[in-house]
């Protein structure tokens, strides 16, 4: 898999663990639990965490860096189905209906994830409570932000779509930085985001150079998007 390093019997922040949806809610001593069942992973960039197809044993949660979840079609082209990054979790599918992935992952950057064995994972289920209804919560909004996204897909154009996409990467993701614009601290190609909003790479180029010329959004040092006029974005997605 690539990975840097593995360190199993790491003392992960509780307050990070606090802070992921899956573990929201949980008493101390149930966040000391999961903290003590949790490993950790360092993988260099393009490295491969899921293929499609394969049987899933683990369950990870994106502790730094950022990955594309993606799968072939027949011709072998990719759709690209997320990107995720800090807090979120990939993987718990196959832990709960016991299938093979649907979905291959792939490191955007450098990212440290911490993961949990199917064992585990089956554990804290009947263990605690809540586990099992914050799976629940997870996977019913990923049905209600599949269902927005194939609606902007059908009712946007190509900058309308976009810009929802950035706009919805810096609702999740953003911060401010110091000249006041929101920050997406993600590694973002414009191949990526045309996967994700289904157009050419060349439409989204368009939209960004687009929105670059209105300095609705400019490239940092880092190679990361800062948004400087959210409302402007947001209008083109009416």
């Amino acid at each position: 898999m690539n990975n840097l390093r593995s360190v199993l019997t790491l003392d992960h922040s509780i307050d990070f663990v606090s802070q992921v949806a899956l573990f929201d809610g949980f008493e101390a001593q149930e966040l000391e639990w999961v903290n003590a069942h949790l490993n950790r992973d360092t993988f260099r960039e393009g490295s491969t965490i899921i293929t499609e197809g394969q049987a899933g044993h683990v369950v990870y949660i994106v502790h730094s860096g950022s990955l594309k979840v993606y799968a072939l079609q027949v011709d072998g082209t990719e759709v690209v189905l997320s990107i995720i990054g800090p807090g979120d979790v990939v993987g718990e599918m196959s832990l709960v209906d016991e299938s093979e992935r649907s979905a291959s992952v792939v490191t955007l950057e450098d990212s440290d994830l911490l993961w949990m064995e199917r064992s585990s994972f089956e554990e804290g289920m009947q263990r605690i409570p809540r586990f099992a209804q914050n799976m629940a919560r997870l996977l019913s909004e990923r049905v209600r932000l599949s269902t927005a996204h194939i609606r902007s897909l059908a009712a946007l154009h190509v900058n309308g779509r976009v810009a929802r996409q950035l706009l919805a990467f810096a609702k999740k993701y953003g911060r401010k930085n110091d000249e006041g614009g929101v920050l997406i601290p993600m590694r973002l190609t414009q191949r990526d985001i045309a996967g994700l909003v289904g157009a050419s790479r060349k439409r989204v180029n368009q939209a960004v150079v687009e929105f670059k010329r209105r300095e609705l959004i400019s490239v940092n040092e880092n190679s990361h998007l800062v948004l400087h006029n959210v409302e402007a974005l947001k209008f083109l997605t009416d």
